[in-house]
């Protein structure tokens, strides 16, 4: 089908509210080009004062607010609450330095490695993008992005921004929070005075609208969780002056029109939406002092609640039949449910049943080595890097999960307390998952009917043996994060990991390595002539894709 064909065939199958959207978002992109749309450059300080709510802020004069007054109100205001782990500063550094000790030298090393200017990136190790980072350059291929308005990048093609994956994983800015685990465990101001250079460093590289890191929508929004995130480490920090925290602010609001007018609402309605949906809650929530958190805090709360009888099926499968953006989806849905506990907001029961399903499914698919296989597609990436725990562990999710919905089987299954959970819920969190009494679930294997994963294992130890049978649809929307998996297996014998799913090795770096790692033949399941089962398309499409069907189920022993 030609490109001028598909492009009718979409707008023939587009609803009104569709067209609609896509034709504000157009038109959005134009005037931001010419540099008359309000996301396409800084407002200056005057207006900005008045982007601000006087009744939210501690100080104001006139009309006008300080750069000074407006830090002092942000460290010592006791509205808009974090999460627990920054409420109780000293509990926290208690268990950092008590419990949680043996880490100190891996998150001290690592943020050390990133004052060198070494990083580790998606399975990268000590990558360097050069001091300061060159925050436009894919240092795998050396390509380097040019400067130029996000609309007229085509990040998708290699030979334009080699693995744009790399790029946008260094400036999600995710590394702040290991700086910040560093600091509150030393007290070592060098790693405060770095987070700040690296935020200085990139608003004045990367203009408003200009460049790849603003492509993307959902990267836009991980930065801003990172920033605040960075805010809530270094907020008493003397490296936080009073013009860099008003500078932030400003693009922070920069940040927050970009998402809610770019939301991905048609163009990839999965984690991208619900991802950016969370950022506007984060700055909504935690940004109260802009006259626009409600819309943006109120707008973030809305599409979340909306996608989750969309994006989570029944049984708690994430409907891209992925492993990865299933633990994803978790953390999403984690941090909005604390964030709106802490601050006193109704929680909606589907918000608590619907968390309860994903982190089900999660804890049936834990291996019992304590990993998940890693089913479809995963972009190695997390909402906040918070622990060292490997890629494919995903037992802190079960940690939290235990803590918010006093769950005793996920603390069966998850061990040990999490750092992770430790910054979510705060040492009052961690000692009432101590006294929680864990319980083996009731179930050994169980079908997820809906999302069509079939789990058996014969008990919860670690020597257990353990089976997962892939039997559902290939994926939604355009499948985009499926692989050619169909009646796949990942097996467990004698608790030893024994047949897996190799994974993703790329989205866009490598179209030859995108379809291979795809293929039937890279996955336990049945291939004729070396014929894949479903056929690729592109990196996010395909020309064919196969159907599985249920027939049976059985979950006990059969006679002979």
């Amino acid at each position: 089908m030609s490109r001028f064909l598909k492009h009718l065939y979409k707008i023939r199958s587009a609803g009104f509210a569709e067209l609609r959207l896509r034709g504000a978002q157009r038109c959005s992109v134009y005037y931001d080009r010419i540099g008359l749309g309000a996301r396409s450059h800084l407002p200056g300080d005057g207006r900005f004062s008045r982007l601000l709510d006087a009744g939210k802020l501690s100080q104001a004069a006139e009309g006008s607010f300080s750069a000074v007054a407006l830090l002092d109100h942000f460290r010592n205001r006791d509205t808009a609450k974090f999460f627990q782990g920054f409420s109780d500063r000293a509990g926290t550094i208690a268990e950092l330095r008590g419990r949680f000790h043996a880490g100190h030298d891996a998150v001290v090393k690592a943020a050390d490695n990133i004052i060198e200017g070494k990083f580790d990136l998606l399975g990268f190790h000590g990558i360097s993008f050069g001091q300061p980072p060159d925050w436009h350059l894919e240092p795998i291929s050396t390509r380097r992005v040019p400067l130029a308005h996000w609309s007229r990048i085509n990040y998708l093609d290699s030979q334009v921004a080699g693995d744009k994956k790399i790029i946008w994983e260094l400036n999600r800015h995710q590394y702040f929070a290991t700086l910040g685990r560093a600091y509150w465990r030393t007290g070592d101001e060098r790693y405060a005075a770095e987070i700040v250079k690296h935020i200085v460093d990139w608003m004045d590289h990367n203009p408003p609208g200009q460049g790849i890191n603003w492509a993307s929508s959902l990267e836009v929004s991980f930065r801003s969780i990172s920033w605040i995130w960075a805010l809530y480490f270094f907020r008493h920090s003397p490296a936080l002056t009073a013009i860099v925290f008003w500078r932030i602010l400003k693009h922070l609001y920069v940040h927050g029109l970009h998402i809610e007018t770019y939301l991905s609402t048609h163009y990839s309605p999965n984690t991208h939406l619900t991802g950016e949906a969370l950022g506007l809650f984060y700055l909504g929530t935690l940004l109260p002092e802009f006259r626009c958190a409600r819309r943006w805090r109120t707008l973030g709360h809305n599409i979340l609640v909306q996608e989750l009888g969309r994006q989570v099926r029944k049984d708690g499968v994430y409907f891209e039949q992925t492993s990865y953006y299933q633990r994803y989806t978790a953390e999403f849905y984690t941090h909005f449910y604390l964030l709106k506990q802490i601050n006193s907001e109704p929680i909606e029961p589907e918000l608590k049943d619907k968390l309860r399903g994903l982190l089900d499914h999660l804890m049936f698919l834990t291996r019992p080595d304590g990993t998940t296989p890693l089913i479809g597609d995963d972009d190695g990436g997390r909402l906040v890097t918070i622990d060292e725990r490997r890629r494919n562990d995903f037992r802190a999710a079960l940690v939290s999960g235990a803590i918010v919905l006093d769950n005793p089987q996920y603390k069966y299954v998850a061990g040990a307390a999490s750092e992770e959970s430790l910054w979510l819920c705060g040492s009052a969190g961690l000692s009432m998952y101590d006294t929680l009494q864990a319980e083996p679930p009731k179930e050994d294997s169980r079908a997820f009917v809906d999302g069509g994963y079939y789990v058996m294992r014969d008990g919860w130890t670690r020597d257990d043996n353990f089976l997962v049978i892939d039997c559902g649809a290939h994926g939604s929307l355009s499948c985009g994060h499926a692989h050619a998996d169909a009646l796949s297996i990942d097996a467990a014998a004698g608790g030893r990991t024994l047949l897996v799913d190799p994974g993703t090795y790329t989205y866009t770096g490598s179209a030859e390595l995108r379809d291979d790692f795809r293929h039937a033949g890279n996955h336990n399941t049945v291939t004729i002539d070396n014929e894949s089962s479903s056929i690729p398309n592109g990196p996010f499409s395909w020309s064919q894709i196969a159907r599985c069907t249920t027939h049976q189920w059985h979950d006990h022993q059969r006679g002979v």
